[in-house]
């Protein structure tokens, strides 16, 4: 295994060698090119560099945003770099099922399939970025962990014609873990093109996004109390586990050995194309007329084709663990769930621009054709379903960059989920350098429960019951100071007819109205020179009889040196990270259909911080990361105080993670 993976890192030091020879070889070429038009002394025609070959401008944006952005250079946060972000927990391993401690529901009118368990973890279209660039870019990044652990992710862009920009994403997550059948093998890939005419009234943007998850699923250790503490149990591929066979997984970094557990499999296929209606213009210079135009109505239409494939198997099940957790008597064989859904939405927009010459202010009124197709376990069930829904949107950011307004509304006129609807409205004000941006906002849902509590889902394992509309309101705020470093950001909640589960497999709705204030702050503290404290705190506070598993506190901070050491091209972070929640009654999750419930005997608590030791740096367009995660598991001879947050699933101990991010322009 260890070869294995030194030929990766050999591999990927020579792409980067090859990178710099391709590079070397053109400049050569364009020497020798300069060379021939010159006179025989000329001399060494590489004395004609402007010194800005290697240079680059490139920046990106988003499907559904004008602005465009730059690359993200902090290192400080590991967390931006890796797929699970920092207020997430999960089963014990990376690539398994997870889910926030910050109170989110979901805020999404219309059909929605319900498994999102395994959500960080997709490529999606919102995430998808359409880039320009001047010269072609591409980026390595490898990172290797404990017990084989690895995560490999390469991404190019370049513009093909100054006009037309392609890029590509490919992302691979392997890891055995460190308790028995808890391997993950995730493949996920992503390509974009954005298009515009030379006229400027035409551009397209095209998107394929593919994602094929498998999770191995133990359904959590047997008896924990005994096994966790003692000693002949120190190495944890031995602890039994109550789903799979009783043996240590596999540990080959190209196979994906999973027997008992998830495969979620979707891709999406999306094509938006624009025609723009307004007037030309131009900038005259010495040598050059650069063509200009101001689009006042735009007509959009967009076509996008999506498949979800989830699947729970189970080849050697244990009939007593089906039987207690389930209420499933017959799995003699074997036990398969799938639901299999097509979705088919084409929708036509369009814009108008108050402003000429601000492309940021429009107005935007659109209908949508939604075609979903069903299959179900083996196939001898299916469903078709359609949706026909309208929405509008206002946006705004002013010229002067002082207001930002952005309102949007959707209704589901007819279809499956008729009457549902989506209403957001936020204004954002930058008050002055000192105080700061100011954002306030208002969000209000109604939506059909997710098809996963409806009865005609494969994994709808209890007794029909009717479903209400979930309603949920959201009234929000923020500030952010720049100057101070400061974020302060706050959110109340107000939910009713919140569908969830009550155990492993029944399906339950609280009819009575909860609310939730939820209050946020993000400060950087300069400690002495370049030593600084960063933190977050999170309180939450439930009122009513919400079913809802929350800590009360929920904090991360950061004690370390943030600087260059004397160096110029170095910058480096290093220092402690501390994380940490009040105890709380945290939520159990089931195996077999994918899903966290609600559950009220066992509580989650540190006795000590979750703590890793981290250093980060950053050498011009190298950047790599060191981490020894879980450090408060030392005890009991080694590292085996796992922490456990989800009943019987514990965190691994002590874990070395080393990550490589390296970035080329060709």
């Amino acid at each position: 295994m260890l070869k294995k993976q030194y030929i990766i890192i050999a591999l990927l030091l020579l792409s980067g060698i090859l990178h710099a020879q391709n590079d070397a070889f053109r400049r050569l070429q364009g020497a020798s090119r300069l060379g021939s038009g010159a006179s025989q002394g000329s001399g060494d025609s590489l004395k004609h560099r402007t010194g800005l070959e290697d240079s680059i401008t490139i920046r990106f944006r988003f499907l559904d945003s004008t602005a465009l952005q730059g690359f993200d250079s902090s290192i400080a946060d590991f967390t931006k770099r890796f797929p699970i972000p920092w207020h997430h927990v999960h089963l014990g391993n990376f690539g398994t099922a997870s889910q926030s401690l910050l109170f989110n529901p979901l805020f999404q009118s219309g059909w929605d399939h319900g498994f999102h368990s395994f959500d960080v973890y997709n490529f999606t279209v919102p995430q998808t970025r359409f880039y320009t660039t001047t010269r072609p870019y591409s980026e390595i990044a490898y990172l290797l962990g404990s017990q084989s652990e690895q995560m490999i992710q390469l991404v190019h862009t370049q513009n093909i014609r100054p006009n037309w920009n392609a890029s590509m994403q490919y992302r691979l997550i392997n890891a055995p873990g460190f308790f028995q059948n808890q391997n993950t093998n995730h493949n996920n890939y992503r390509f974009s093109s954005w298009y515009q005419s030379r006229n400027k009234r035409y551009q397209n943007f095209v998107i394929v996004v593919g994602n094929k998850l498998q999770s191995g699923e133990n359904g959590g250790i047997k008896d924990n109390g005994n096994y966790l503490d003692s000693v002949p149990f120190a190495e944890r591929s031995t602890i039994p586990t109550q789903l799979g066979p009783n043996r240590p997984g596999n540990r080959d970094f190209f196979r994906s050995d999973i027997a008992t557990g998830t495969r979620f499999t979707n891709a999406t296929y999306l094509l938006r194309q624009q025609y723009d209606l307004g007037q030309k213009d131009s900038i005259v210079t010495d040598s050059l007329v650069i063509p200009l135009f101001y689009p006042r109505l735009r007509l959009e239409h967009t076509i996008s084709y999506n498949t979800y494939n989830y699947r729970f198997n189970d080849d050697t099940p244990d009939s007593v663990y089906y039987a207690n957790k389930y209420n499933i008597k017959d799995t003699a064989t074997s036990f398969f769930r799938r639901d299999y859904w097509k979705q088919l939405i084409n929708e036509f927009s369009i814009y108008q621009y108050p402003d000429a010459k601000n492309p940021q202010q429009f107005i935007k009124v659109g209908a949508a054709l939604e075609n979903l197709n069903a299959d179900f376990d083996t196939g001898l069930v299916k469903q078709k379903e359609y949706n026909f829904f309208i929405s509008g949107e206002y946006r705004n950011k002013t010229r002067n960059k002082k207001w930002d307004i952005e309102a949007f509304g959707r209704f589901y006129v007819n279809g499956l989920n008729a009457g549902d609807y989506n209403a957001y409205i936020s204004l954002g004000r930058q008050i002055s350098r000192q105080v700061g941006f100011l954002q306030v906002g208002f969000q209000n849902v109604n939506r059909t429960p997710s098809f996963v509590y409806n009865s005609q889902s494969s994994f709808y394992l209890g007794d029909p019951i009717s479903l209400n509309k979930e309603n949920s309101i959201h009234i929000f705020g923020s500030l952010e100071q720049p100057r101070r470093r400061l974020k302060l950001k706050g959110s109340y909640y107000l939910v009713s007819n919140y569908t969830f589960y009550k155990n492993y497999f029944q399906a339950d709705q609280a009819s009575a109205i909860f609310n939730l204030l939820q209050i946020t702050a993000e400060k950087q503290v300069r400690l002495y020179k370049k030593w600084n404290l960063k933190t977050s705190i999170v309180l939450q506070q439930k009122a009513g009889n919400a079913p809802v598993n929350l800590p009360l506190v929920f904090t991360r901070n950061q004690i370390g040196y943030d600087g260059n050491l004397g160096f110029r091209n170095l910058l480096i972070s290093m220092g402690l990270e501390l994380r940490y929640y009040t105890p709380f009654k945290s939520n159990g999750y089931s195996p077999a259909i994918g899903q966290f419930f609600v559950q009220d005997t066992t509580t989650a608590r540190l006795s000590i911080p979750e703590m890793a030791l981290y250093a980060h740096f950053r050498i011009k367009s190298f950047t790599a990361y060191i981490r020894a995660e879980n450090l408060n598991a030392f005890g009991g001879g080694g590292f085996n105080n796992n922490n456990m947050i989800i009943p019987d699933y514990p965190y691994p101990g002590l874990q070395i993670r080393l990550g490589i991010f390296w970035s080329f322009v060709n």
